[in-house]
């Protein structure tokens, strides 16, 4: 048997990359990870977690403008960007530091470096080769910028993170779940700010009701959306910048920041020279235990682009330390995964969305409620909630729970755990709701939508 240095080298130290190493090596593997920036990934240090101490903060502009219709007496509010963005970079200090004590204390050896695979079983890093058993890809993914002129004026969601001050208007670019999440944070932050979407409406792929909501929701908080609209390009006008539309129409602001995407992150990697399959977006084609084409080379996470979630790359890096090392051969059930956006207001999803349940299952039942939250009955804020209930006819199953508003991403993680056992609309019924709470609507919508035709 061939003698090398460690028997899994880890090629990125992100969360799916970490959780595969720490358990390896749990398991008595000889793990070395080797990364080129801190210990943490997107999610730590450029993602999920800087994100949400921005919207916590953006938070408390509802918080202060519900005060008085409560009998609080407020006085003038500011905000201090750069005191926000300093402490949420002390933070990610504080778990970058975390993640590299959870890898020595587990007898992972850190390389600092940027890898880069030189035969089925050598990596190198810093110009110097390390040989392992298998190799794991978890590079993750980084933001995707169109080909536009000027598109170098343009900022990403990884530099929105720092910036240095905000500006008075904004132009964010994109529909998805990372632009959503910015124009919520930066309108409430006091920022005027234009969304320009190519679709209709945001979050193209979600559920149709929840996606017209949302974007009805954020037009009442002042953000313009600019539905069906095209970037043609980007010119540097005085200390600001003007946009070009397709439709010939120009747009003026003080700063753009683009959301259109992401790509997996493969280039420099080496994996061409020992044919790694890849598909035409640059993802790394693997199996349903993580294998690529190449016997001993394995990848977990965004770089695979199947489903790019935090919680699901530390399920396919525990898949795969499992089945590689502790004779538990172990696959991830994509099904059923709750997943939520940090816009504002909030939006959270689990199963199967109207249209996905009808081409699957053929008739099912609609549940909808939409209604005024208690939190703003007091004041004068016009705000709804909005939820739904997508029902397999045949079976009565719940196959789809969709939601926008305060709390939904804390609310729809325990309706998760009722789609993944199975559970029906009668048992959602016969549910005990705690009330007064937004969430026991789910479990007391008796009237359903008349079916298309009917």
């Amino acid at each position: 048997m061939a003698e090398y240095d460690y028997d899994l080298i880890t090629i990125g130290a992100g969360s799916g990359g970490v959780r595969a190493s720490r358990m390896a090596a749990k398991f008595g593997a000889k793990v070395a990870v080797c990364e080129e920036d801190r210990v943490g990934g997107t999610c730590v240090l450029r993602g999920c977690v800087p994100k949400k101490l921005l919207v916590y903060g953006a938070h408390f502009a509802d918080e202060f403008d519900l005060a008085s219709s409560f009998g609080w007496t407020v006085g003038e509010a500011s905000h201090d960007w750069c005191t926000l963005v300093n402490n949420k970079n002390r933070e990610l200090d504080r778990l970058n530091g975390i993640y590299q004590r959870i890898l020595r204390e587990n007898g992972v050896s850190i390389l600092n470096g940027r890898g880069r695979v030189v035969d089925d079983h050598t990596v190198e890093v810093a110009g110097k080769t390390h040989t392992a058993a298998h190799i794991l890809l978890a590079t993750g993914s980084w933001p995707f910028m169109p080909d536009i002129p000027g598109i170098e004026h343009a900022i990403t969601s990884n530099e929105a993170l720092d910036l240095l001050q905000l500006p008075e208007r904004m132009v964010v670019v994109g529909g998805g779940y990372i632009a959503v999440e910015f124009a919520g944070i930066f309108n409430a932050l006091g920022v005027k700010v234009d969304l320009v979407i190519r679709a209709d409406a945001v979050l193209r792929g979600f559920d149709e009701d929840l996606r017209v909501t949302l974007s009805e929701e954020m037009t009442k908080r002042g953000i313009t959306i600019h539905s069906e609209c095209v970037v043609r390009s980007i010119e540097k006008d005085g200390k600001g910048y003007s946009l070009r539309m397709a439709h010939g129409d120009l747009l003026e602001t003080d700063l753009v920041l683009y959301a259109t995407g992401r790509r997996p992150k493969t280039d420099g990697l080496g994996l061409e020279t020992i044919g790694v399959a890849m598909d035409d977006k640059g993802a790394v084609v693997v199996d349903e235990y993580n294998r690529t084409s190449v016997p001993s080379v394995y990848a977990v996470g965004d770089i695979t682009n199947r489903m790019n979630l935090t919680p699901v790359a530390l399920a396919e890096g525990m898949a795969l330390a499992n089945t590689l090392y502790n004779n538990e051969p172990m696959t991830v059930d994509y099904t059923n995964i709750a997943t939520a956006v940090f816009s504002q207001p909030e939006v959270a999803t689990v199963g199967l969305s109207e249209v996905e349940a009808r081409e699957k299952h053929g008739a099912v039942d609609i549940y909808v409620s939409r209604f005024r939250p208690m939190k703003v009955t007091l004041s004068d804020r016009d705000e709804r909630t909005f939820m739904k209930l997508v029902v397999d006819r045949k079976t009565d199953r719940v196959l789809g729970c969709h939601m926008v508003g305060d709390d939904a991403a804390e609310i729809v993680q325990g309706l998760a755990i009722a789609l993944k056992c199975g559970a029906t609309k009668k048992q959602f019924d016969s549910t005990i709701g705690i009330h007064p709470t937004a969430a026991e609507e789910f479990v007391t919508m008796r009237e359903k939508l008349p079916d298309h035709g009917e």
